[in-house]
């Protein structure tokens, strides 16, 4: 027997409609790349983007139709997610940040018919047109005073086209499984990937985003997303806040600590979002202050381990709630949130740190187990490690335009991750399949070993890698860039990390840097470290500690 229940798309553009008739005048902040604070509602936001989707029209754009933008976080950027996916197109969001031998590559990859770009990006534009084969459209999302020049080649005013078209325009019904945004990933290994997300997948997504023991948004928030739309359309959150009627801040190019903190202190951000180096450079801001963020409750870390000491610091000094998240840009990207469970809230500073220290709890609508090598289920007894394994409605079937490449396993995503789970549910990565560590053939969590170190007041940041040992096959190098001011030296670092961690696991050596190659998304590239010190420790054979 089938329900008696409405047929009803879940369509990207219906958070819109929403936004505009239940929060018309919730308030959009933008910092502007032209410098100045843009300010404007809800309701400015549906008109502009229903004036947006009709000008996609009058330049030749149909369902289906690529559309990307090289863009920060702001209100044009904003609009175009609803203009492109609303009106039947795909949003294909660029990171500005990968090498342009790989832009061009997605970009004819996804075969975009235009490229929106926000000025700061017009070398980038400069140089693509010159690598692409087919001529492309190109909109400078700015005003005409500011419209650049330029010798390489046309360019539209995104102003222009605004100001030319009507802002009447019915958002278009479609089946809820129609492509609505597209989002390639960072390629460290091979040629980027493209994850082509659905309207059905988008609002699902933003509904488990949204949820208490998720990112716990309302109306009565004000949200910052600082990670960037070209990172997995912000992790939702512009999403999620027009499903909840949140105003929501947009900072722009300007991610420096300073501007962050007075962003956050002059629009009383409640909720902020982004990965630890952001949040290093705000906190350094801050230092020697306590309760900077007054009006801020949370904070949503994600897109690489937050260690003890940063979760510490903004919940010790600020009042600020760490959320430490995990996803992947296969994920859409949200796959846990560590949220505390009721009976963990009483438990001693220590413990609960060791909690945050987890990934967290999966959200409704997302499953996951950890394999063995066979692919059997492990326990999750919090102490067995496997490979991490995950499924749902908004987890990648596929890649796109790949028909060569199947990702799935026994109809599970395959995370490259290795992890353990706990009776609570609370997963942990481990390592990375590749990054793991394997040393007189006894596995070794990198991991482990940096959220360790950075328990030192006097360590920024760490990161461990295998590095080839003549006699143990590999043996752990820890690397770390020091606290501001701090003359921490490796003898003093190594009597602190010993007895916390099996000894054969303590760091034969540490080197300390001014700072570590990141990736296009914020991540420590440990490829590029081994190739640096893969030699560190040729000639030594020194016995393993045991």
């Amino acid at each position: 027997m089938i329900g008696l229940m409405m047929q009803q798309p879940l369509l990207v553009a219906s958070l819109l409609t929403h936004a505009e008739r239940h929060h018309a005048s919730q308030e959009i902040v933008s910092r502007r790349v032209e410098g100045d604070i843009h300010r404007y509602r809800f309701a400015d936001l549906a008109r502009r983007s229903r004036r947006m989707a009709n000008a996609l029209v009058t330049l030749g754009i149909r369902p289906g139709d690529r559309v990307a933008t090289l863009a920060w976080n702001g209100y044009r950027h904003l609009e175009l997610n609803f203009a492109v996916s609303g009106s039947g197109a795909v949003l294909h969001t660029i990171n500005p940040r990968l090498h342009l031998d790989q832009i061009a590559y997605i970009v004819e990859h996804a075969d975009d018919r235009i490229i929106f770009f926000d000025l700061t990006f017009l070398p980038i534009i400069d140089a693509l047109r010159a690598r692409l084969v087919e001529p492309r459209l190109f909109v400078a999302m700015c005003d005409p005073e500011h419209m650049p020049e330029t010798q390489d080649g046309p360019l539209l005013c995104y102003e222009d086209l605004i100001d030319a078209h009507s802002d009447r325009y019915d958002w278009p019904s479609m089946d809820e499984n129609t492509a609505s945004s597209l989002c390639y990933t960072s390629g460290t290994t091979g040629q980027p990937k493209g994850v082509l997300y659905s309207h059905r997948s988008t609002i699902l997504h933003s509904y488990a985003g949204a949820l208490p023991d998720a990112f716990n948004c309302s109306a009565r928030d004000t949200i910052l997303p600082v990670v960037p739309m070209f990172h997995v359309n912000a992790w939702g959150l512009p999403f999620i806040a027009c499903m909840v009627g949140a105003k929501l801040v947009l900072p722009g190019a300007a991610l420096d600590g300073k501007s962050l903190h007075e962003l956050i202190q002059t629009e009383q951000v409640t909720v902020s979002a982004g990965v630890p180096t952001i949040w290093q450079g705000l906190l350094a801001h801050v230092s020697g202050r306590n309760n900077a963020f007054p009006s801020m409750k949370r904070t949503i870390i994600g897109g690489a381990a937050c260690s003890t000491s940063m979760a510490a610091q903004f919940q010790k000094l600020h009042n600020v709630d760490v959320l430490h998240a995990w996803g992947m840009t296969e994920l859409s990207p949200l796959g846990t949130v560590c949220s505390f469970k009721a009976h963990q809230l009483a438990l001693p500073d220590d413990e609960r740190y060791a909690v945050q220290a987890k990934q967290g709890r999966m959200v409704y609508g997302i499953d996951m187990q950890i394999v063995g090598p066979n692919g059997q289920p492990l326990p999750w007894d919090g102490e067995t490690v496997g490979d991490l394994v995950v499924r749902g409605p908004w987890v990648a079937s596929a890649y796109f335009n790949e028909p060569g490449l199947q990702p799935l396993c026994d109809g599970w995503f395959p995370t490259g991750d290795m992890a353990r789970i706990d009776s609570d549910g609370f997963m942990q990565i481990t390592d990375r399949s590749k990054d793991v560590i394997k040393s007189g053939g006894e596995w070794i969590s990198s991991i482990d070993i940096e959220n360790i170190a950075c328990l030192h007041p006097g360590v920024s940041s760490a990161t461990c890698i295998g590095v080839h040992h003549p006699k143990w096959d590999e043996r752990p190098l820890l690397l770390v860039t020091r606290s501001s001011g701090s003359t921490l030296d490796k003898d003093e670092l190594l009597t602190f990390i010993e007895g916390k961690l099996a000894r054969w696991w303590k760091p034969d050596d540490v080197i300390f840097l001014d700072a570590f190659p990141l990736g296009a998304t914020g991540k420590v590239l440990k490829n590029k470290l081994r190739e640096q010190y893969g030699d560190h420790y040729a000639g030594r054979d020194a016995p393993r500690q045991v």
